[in-house]
C-alpha cells in the first residue's frame, strides 16, 4: 500500500510580498495592548492564528487572558481596525476564541521580562 502525495498549498503571493506582510501584521499587532496589563497582545500570547488569503482577507482567531474581560466586546475592533491600516488589505475578521484557554506560558519571554515574571 503506499500513502497518496499531499498536495503542497502554493500561494498566489509571492514569497517576499508575504514575508513583508506577515512583519506589518505582527507590527500592527503589538500595537495593540490589554489595558489591564501593560503589554501588546502579540507579546502576551493573545494571538493564536492569523490567516492571509490569496485576495489579501485576513483571518484572526485570538482569545483573552480571562473570558470576562470587560474589554471582550471591544479589543477584537481594536485588533482589526490596527490591522486595516495595512495598505492593500481586502479585509480583516477577528474571532474570539477561548479553546484552548490562555496561560502564563503563552507569553514570549520579552513579556515576562516585562512583567518581572521571571
Amino acid at each position: 500500500m503506499t500513502d497518496a502525495a499531499v498536495p503542497e498549498t502554493v500561494s498566489a503571493l509571492p514569497k517576499e510580498e508575504l514575508a513583508k506582510l506577515t512583519d506589518l501584521l505582527i507590527e500592527k499587532l503589538k500595537s495593540v495592548y490589554d489595558p489591564e496589563i501593560p503589554v501588546d497582545i502579540y507579546e502576551l500570547g493573545l494571538i493564536y492564528k492569523v490567516d492571509v488569503s490569496d485576495e489579501k482577507d485576513i483571518a484572526i482567531d485570538m482569545t483573552l487572558t480571562a473570558p470576562g474581560c470587560p474589554v471582550a466586546g471591544e479589543m477584537p475592533g481594536w485588533v482589526k481596525d490596527a490591522i486595516m491600516e495595512i495598505p492593500g488589505l481586502k479585509s480583516c475578521t477577528v474571532d474570539l476564541v477561548f479553546e484552548p484557554p490562555w496561560d502564563a506560558s503563552r507569553m514570549s519571554d520579552e513579556a515576562k521580562l516585562q512583567l518581572n515574571m521571571f
